[in-house]
């Protein structure tokens, strides 16, 4: 029935929502596209599943871990990829290109580390089926829904209340006014990386754990959607890439229900054409924040 498969969408598209603000967030801060994010996402989901199995701990180890190894991921990839390129004042396009070869790197790594197999989690995470009404949901489903939007609207709050979140807002919108201000720019980066891709890892042990495959390939389609959702939602907003994901989600679900798997990725891709077409800024974005980044 129609509604629930939009449930079942909005829960798939709460995990493509996490990635999109992950890339979101670089942009808007550095309007700069972080193309090794997907393989953070893959990095994150092997950091759960490893956790789980040398702890033997349950869904909370595996968030935690993702989170805080992918974090350091993130980092670790601003120091080395993004800052010294920066430094050097060079084309707009090399960060983007030296992430290219940090995802290249990335997948090889995790293909030696882990094999290029597709492994999942253990049998004993397996979920237990609720009926509410005419909706059957998964207790799967409901921790993954939990958990993205307690991540989103943790986000959001430390985006629009905290301190370092109005610094990360002022370094968004204009970096050197930012630290002519006194905001510490380079520390603010450093963060946003760190946060980016701390929600990426976490999307990845969601989605390993929902369809309870992981291979090292898993980032490159993932990674792909994130794209699609930012610009669908808005270059550089946040609250667009949430809701972007979400319609991502149902679009996807609901084109497979009625119609056939090999479409799934058609629908995405032609929605985020026809939106581009009709509306270039996105959804929630503004034609003066694009004119600005052209």
């Amino acid at each position: 029935m129609l509604l629930q498969q939009v449930v079942n969408g909005v829960m798939l598209g709460s995990t493509y929502a996490l990635i999109a603000i992950g890339y979101t967030l670089v942009f808007g801060v550095l309007h700069l596209v972080h193309l090794a994010h997907g393989e953070v996402f893959m990095i994150g989901a092997f950091i759960g599943l490893y956790v789980v199995l040398w702890t033997g701990g349950g869904v909370v180890p595996a968030l935690v871990g993702a989170l805080l190894g992918t974090a350091l991921l993130g980092v670790l990839i601003e120091l080395v990829a993004f800052r010294p390129i920066r430094a050097r004042g060079g084309h707009f396009l090399a960060p983007m290109i030296s992430t290219i070869g940090v995802g290249i790197v990335l997948q090889e790594v995790a293909t030696r580390l882990f094999g290029s197999e597709l492994v999942g989690f253990p049998h004993r995470l397996e979920p237990v089926t609720f009926r509410l009404g005419p909706l059957t949901v998964t207790s799967l489903q409901l921790l993954i829904l939990g958990v993205a939007l307690a991540l989103m609207i943790a986000l959001h709050v430390f985006v629009a209340r905290t301190r370092l979140g109005m610094a990360m807002r002022a370094t968004a919108e204009n970096l050197l006014t930012a630290r002519l201000l006194g905001i510490n720019t380079t520390r603010i980066i450093l963060l946003t990386f760190a946060i980016a891709s701390a929600l990426g890892g976490a999307a990845g042990v969601l989605v390993g754990l929902s369809f309870n495959a992981i291979s090292p390939f898993m980032g490159i389609d993932m990674g792909v959607k994130g794209l699609a959702i930012m610009l669908i939602g808005g270059l550089g907003n946040i609250h667009g890439a949430m809701l972007g994901g979400m319609a991502l989600g149902v679009i996807e679900v609901l084109s497979v229900a009625y119609l056939a798997s090999s479409y799934r990725d058609a629908f995405a891709f032609a929605m985020m054409i026809a939106i581009l077409l009709l509306r270039p800024q996105g959804l929630f974005g503004s034609a003066e924040a694009v004119e600005s980044r052209v």
